[in-house]
């Protein structure tokens, strides 16, 4: 019951903002991947830059996640 309370009192602001913030590392996750497909099919890989892409990527899938729990704590991880 504590959760559905502390959910409630997530000022609607503050929700949006978090919201506003899931959607930007989404979309930063998204070009990631289409920055990726285009390196890998490049004929040299610079193999550095890959594992950097696909750490960021790691990166905001994380923290996409924690702001997601943050937005609706009910959820099982």
């Amino acid at each position: 019951m504590a959760g559905a309370v502390t959910q409630q009192s997530m000022s609607d602001p503050y929700r949006t903002r978090l919201l506003a913030r899931v959607d930007e590392l989404t979309a930063e996750h998204r070009e990631l991947d289409r920055l990726l497909e285009a390196l890998l099919a490049e004929p040299i890989v610079d193999q550095l830059q890959v594992r950097r892409l696909k750490k960021r990527k790691l990166l905001l899938k994380d923290q996409v996640a924690l702001l997601q729990r943050e937005l609706d704590p009910d959820v099982s991880a």
